[in-house]
């Protein structure tokens, strides 16, 4: 239980990264310039490179942050800086719907498969640590809603949500914040210019 309240603040911070996105979409509405968007994310991105610097170099324990972070990220970047990096290479280079798509099952993905896998998990995969089919089978089923919402289009919906689960569960060692939104949107974005 002690598990799943940790993960659930975790994913909290995830949810509370949605703001990113938001002050995104404002700021190209109010100013009407990505670049000038782009930069107000890139602000975001380096005041967490320079808290990892603090935390990590110079050992200072940063209020508040400091009961986010995994024992595994105690030495290496947290997954904030994945997730804004992640989010801000998806704005850039994917059309808006498909970044949109991906950033939200990085954060809503993510978190179904982590809830779900702990609080209800009982078919666990054998060489995957921590990982249940019930996670893999919520994440999958959040991703597809994601896709539908936002894009409505089947053919590019499937291929990115069923990447977005893979990558989240096959890859560990490649922090999925970034792996999320790099390959799903990829190949939502590369199915759209090929079909459509």
């Amino acid at each position: 239980m002690s598990k799943l309240i940790f993960e659930l603040k975790r994913k909290s911070i995830h949810l509370l990264g949605l703001v990113y996105l938001l002050l995104y979409w404002v700021s190209l509405k109010l100013f009407k310039s990505s670049k000038i968007s782009m930069l107000l994310l890139l602000s975001v991105f380096l005041f967490f490179i320079a808290i990892e610097f603090f935390r990590i170099i110079q050992k200072k324990k940063i209020p508040i942050f400091h009961i986010f972070w995994r024992e595994k990220e105690e030495n290496s970047l947290g997954g904030q800086v994945y997730y804004i990096l992640g989010m801000i290479i998806a704005l850039a280079i994917f059309d808006f719907e498909i970044a949109l798509a991906v950033i939200l099952m990085t954060v809503l993905g993510d978190m179904a498969a982590a809830i779900f896998g702990i609080a209800f998990g009982k078919h666990w995969i054998k060489n995957l640590e921590d990982t249940a089919w019930e996670g893999i089978i919520a994440e999958l089923a959040v991703n597809l809603i994601i896709g539908y919402l936002i894009i409505g289009n089947w053919a590019i919906i499937i291929p990115m949500a069923l990447m977005a689960t893979f990558v989240e569960t096959i890859f560990p060692h490649i922090d999925d914040n970034l792996a999320i939104p790099i390959f799903a949107g990829f190949i939502g974005q590369a199915i759209k210019m090929l079909i459509f």
